[in-house]
């Protein structure tokens, strides 16, 4: 299977703000006092246009959906929570933790993606487990090796260990399973979301190995990348603050590599990392100060890979 596609969908906000009903487990978030709720949104607007057209710009193959005014969606922007794209036609549906981010799942995207002569073949529907109160977020809980057919999570509320495994169970994944803390007002808490502070790539790993406190874990997790043959890019809980965790490497014109990231998660690595990391594409990074700052989320987080079959 591949592991790095050339076809993304991204999900246009039309009231972005600060998500009230995630902050109990995102830390990420902040407040934006004294700019008013259309000035958030009218910024995040402009900080999703100049991605799309800076990924359009180097042949990535964008499919841009408006989110609707009709439901209260401020985190829209984020859809890889969702939803998830699979080489062989499946489409996967997540529970989500907070009740005003499950009206982000619109079936309408799949009729969209249809027209556009992408195959599905077949919805694999997790949302029911909302009822027991059990999440697991798509692609932010989920950090896939495709390629490798191996799966990795850090559990938190919003990634139920069951749910995990029966994702791996009915995707034939390997699970690789691990707890990561970061430092909140002097405490250690769960990290929220494992593509916060890890990401694969074809051939490398973005990883903050010091978050996963137990060493036996922390050994495992390191193993199974090194030995499915990636170059690790270590990076400290700081730069993982700065979103340097949440990265995705996609595939432009000509199948060239490009690896997307924010400006402040660039502006965070050091030389040899960017050099490390240069090894395997071109760095594209984008200003999206706003709506990492409101939601608490970056660039990887608001990408869907699209891995389904054309027609």
């Amino acid at each position: 299977m591949k592991q790095v596609t050339n076809s993304v969908l991204m999900i246009r906000p039309v009231a972005f703000r600060m998500n009230e009903q995630t902050t109990a487990n995102n830390h990420f978030q902040k407040e934006l006092n004294g700019i008013l709720p259309a000035a958030i949104n009218a910024r995040a607007q402009q900080e999703f246009d100049a991605l799309v057209n800076q990924l359009e710009s180097v042949g990535i193959n964008v499919v841009v959906v408006e989110d609707t005014l009709e439901t209260d969606t401020p985190d829209s922007v984020f859809p890889n929570n969702w939803i998830s794209f699979h080489e062989n036609g499946d489409v996967v549906m997540y529970p989500m933790f907070a009740e005003n981010r499950r009206v982000e799942r619109r079936e309408d995207v799949l009729d969209i993606l249809e027209e556009k002569g992408f195959v599905i073949e077949n919805v694999v529907d997790f949302t029911s487990a909302e009822e027991d109160g059990v999440f697991l977020e798509g692609t932010g809980s989920l950090v896939l090796d495709r390629a490798n057919v191996i799966a990795y999570c850090a559990l938190s509320p919003r990634s139920d260990e069951e749910l995990f495994i029966e994702f791996c169970e009915d995707f034939d994944y390997a699970p690789v399973l691990f707890e990561a803390f970061h430092t909140v007002d002097g405490k250690k808490d769960l990290i929220y979301h494992t593509n916060v502070m890890m990401s694969i790539g074809d051939h490398f790993a973005i990883i903050c190995a010091d978050m996963i406190a137990d060493k036996k874990e922390r050994k495992m997790v390191l193993d199974n990348l090194r030995e499915s043959g990636k170059e690790l890019i270590l990076i400290s809980e700081k730069q993982v603050t700065q979103f340097a965790g949440n990265v995705l490497e996609l595939s432009g014109a000509n199948d060239k590599r490009f690896i997307v990231m924010s400006t402040t998660a660039f502006e965070s690595l050091n030389a040899t990392q960017k050099s490390q990391l240069e090894k395997h594409g071109s760095i594209l990074s984008a200003n999206l100060q706003t709506i990492e700052t409101c939601g608490g989320g970056s660039a990887r987080c608001m990408i869907a890979e699209i891995f389904l079959p054309k027609d």
